[in-house]
């Protein structure tokens, strides 16, 4: 495999590659891991291949490097999941989505929060961000949990008008922020 974007205590984030496939496919099939991304419907091998790995693998011109990486316990080398710091315009690589999305073995045991942190940390020291941003759904509350203890900030809530809405769309998204000034006041944090 490729070598690391970013290695924490326990974690090496690196780039995806088409050898990924099957692991994208299990973490996309899990109903619990896509609960709160499209009411739990698992992805075919088909839109893993020729739409989400090949989003997964795009590299961002204007920001000098992915957007996406796959995420590996250190220790073992197992699929963990991945991570999102990629430019929300194309031109723009100041402001910045934080995401992830992890396997339920993997849940709760605080890799979210170091991989967040340390995305936020390395966005704001070598990449230029001047803002990360997040959403997820309002009632997602593991996910609103991490981005806090990343550092964001809760901004607003909003509603989409989804084709096809999921349990839980009537409460609506929430968005999170934090700035490169804002973080730089923030007493550090072990990631």
């Amino acid at each position: 495999m490729a070598d690391a974007f970013l290695t924490t205590e326990r974690l090496m984030l690196r780039p995806f590659a088409e050898a990924d496939l099957d692991d994208v496919l299990a973490l996309h099939g899990d109903p619990e891991v896509m609960r709160f991304i499209n009411g739990g419907r698992p992805a075919s091998r088909t839109a893993i291949r020729d739409e989400t790995l090949p989003r997964l693998m795009r590299h961002h011109a204007s920001f000098g490097t992915r957007g996406f990486w796959a995420a590996e316990d250190r220790t073992s080398g197992r699929f963990l999941g991945w991570f999102e710091l990629r430019p929300l315009a194309d031109d723009d690589p100041e402001v910045v989505e934080l995401g992830y999305r992890l396997h339920r073995f993997a849940w709760g045991r605080g890799h979210a929060t170091e991989g967040a942190r340390a995305l936020v940390r390395k966005g704001f020291t070598e990449l230029g961000v001047r803002r990360v941003v997040a959403q997820t759904m309002a009632v997602n509350t593991a996910s609103r949990r991490v981005l806090e203890k990343a550092g964001l900030t809760y901004v607003r809530t909003f509603y989409e008008d989804w084709p096809d809405p999921i349990e839980g769309a009537e409460h609506g998204d929430v968005e999170y922020a934090l700035t490169v000034t804002d973080w730089r006041r923030r007493p550090r944090q072990a990631s």
